[in-house]
């Protein structure tokens, strides 16, 4: 019973985990308000401003750096972990998204002339470096928020 009560009361899991459900909700949200139909896929999909992925590790090597010290080896792990999930995203998945689009493309205009199985690739994988960017700020910002209202 004791390791349970230890893992529903880690901040350091629930507070990155709660932070991408958040970005992911408030995603939902806009585009439903925008689209004015609900596409419950932002709940569950990569891509779109901001990062949750990007917000999600910066939350929590924020707040490891806050309670551990900025000078601690627990957060320099988890920073460079974060700059890697977060170069990941703006990177190797954007990448991964653009050629999709083309693949697609490439799909769509084959298909005019022959049969072709309908497939289409999800394009919208990764982030642009201003979501990224702003994902990770929006992180840093709730784990500020967490420390000074548990402080």
């Amino acid at each position: 019973m004791f390791v349970l009560k230890q893992i529903f009361t880690n901040a350091y899991l629930w507070l990155p985990l709660l932070t991408g459900v958040g970005v992911q909700v408030f995603k939902f949200l806009y585009h439903w308000a925008r689209e004015r139909t609900p596409n419950f896929e932002w709940l569950v999909a990569t891509g779109g401003m901001p990062s949750a992925h990007s917000a999600s590790v910066m939350a929590l090597s924020t707040l490891v750096g806050l309670r551990q010290g900025f000078d601690s080896v627990l957060f320099g792990v988890t920073l460079y972990f974060s700059l890697i999930v977060m170069y990941d995203a703006a990177g190797l998945r954007r990448a991964a998204g653009k050629q999709a689009a083309v693949i697609n493309r490439m799909l769509r205009e084959f298909s005019q002339f022959h049969r072709v199985e309908d497939a289409h690739l999800r394009e919208l994988l990764g982030h642009s470096p201003t979501e990224v960017l702003v994902g990770a700020v929006l992180g840093v910002l709730v784990a500020v928020i967490f420390e000074g209202v548990h402080a």
